[in-house]
């Protein structure tokens, strides 16, 4: 396993010069940082998984599937080798993934998708699980007729990325996971327990915003809150010799203040056969331009 440890200002030559080469007397701009962050971590992300195809950006276009009876919202957008884009709990493509996919899919056909009740996806009579959303990816791969794929997925995204390689391996040629849980422990003491007490109150105001935003139903929220919320309460730790089983690369992702345990990815990333880590500056979805 190849270990790349990132912690505040170790990022690329071009940041480091760009620190040392400013005046003492200058007040840094932390967004400029922040924004060089994410460029860097973007472009460290397709050099891994560039391949050399010819590519080309093409105009996003929106599409439903009927996959496992959902009707699956997902978008394509650009050529080249697939990649699959899958958000966090009470997300969709928008909200974690607006300033991330223009730039992959300069180089990459990304898949872009909106799980069971989120964003332009309703819900249906079933219970969300993290193994029945990487089915309803498998299934959608398979119906648009792409044998093999990366997977990137952000937070809850992550564990259903990881469910992905683990029950449909044949799909997969890389994993990008960023800020998953994947044991009950990565997560801060009293989280699980805090969940059965959760309202609507608690979830981020930009989250509602950016759901809103594309699906104006308020009762629709209230169900994507409410099948998130019973998801985590029923999660269950994956099986180490599951994860062992994932024989593809892996890039793991962590913000150095996230709310997933540091320790909990340095875990997972001893347990995966092929695994890189890599922890860069900020909290939980910070470093995606959240």
């Amino acid at each position: 396993m190849n270990i790349s440890v990132v912690r505040k200002n170790v990022l690329s030559a071009t940041l480091i010069r760009h620190i040392q080469t400013s005046p003492t007397s200058v007040i840094f701009d932390m967004f400029a940082l922040q924004h060089l962050i994410m460029r860097n971590l973007i472009i460290t992300i397709i050099m891994i998984l560039s391949t050399n195809d010819t590519m080309a950006q093409t105009k996003q276009t929106g599409h439903y599937a009927n996959v496992n009876g959902l009707m699956l919202y997902y978008e394509i957008h650009g050529h080249g080798f697939p990649l699959v884009l899958v958000h966090g709990g009470g997300s969709s493509i928008p909200a974690n993934f607006s300033y991330w996919l223009p730039l992959f899919s300069v180089t990459h056909k990304v898949i872009a998708v909106e799980m069971q009740a989120h964003g332009r996806t309703a819900d249906i009579d079933r219970v969300t699980t993290f193994e029945q959303d990487a089915d309803d990816i498998a299934a959608l791969l398979r119906s648009i007729g792409v044998e093999k794929a990366d997977l990137l997925g952000f937070s809850n995204g992550a564990t259903t990325s990881l469910q992905v390689g683990i029950r449909h391996p044949t799909l997969v040629r890389k994993l990008v996971l960023a800020s998953g849980t994947y044991k009950r422990n990565g997560m801060p003491e009293g989280f699980f327990e805090g969940m059965i007490q959760a309202t609507m109150e608690v979830m981020p105001d930009e989250l509602k915003t950016s759901f809103l935003k594309i699906n104006p139903d308020k009762a629709a929220l209230q169900k994507m809150f409410d099948r998130d919320k019973a998801r985590m309460i029923g999660f269950k730790d994956i099986d180490d010799s599951l994860i062992r089983a994932v024989k593809v690369p892996v890039l793991l992702l962590n913000g150095d203040k996230d709310v997933v345990s540091n320790d909990h990815v340095v875990a997972i990333s001893k347990l995966l056969p092929n695994a890189k880590l890599l922890i860069v500056p900020g909290g939980h979805g910070e470093y995606m331009g959240e």
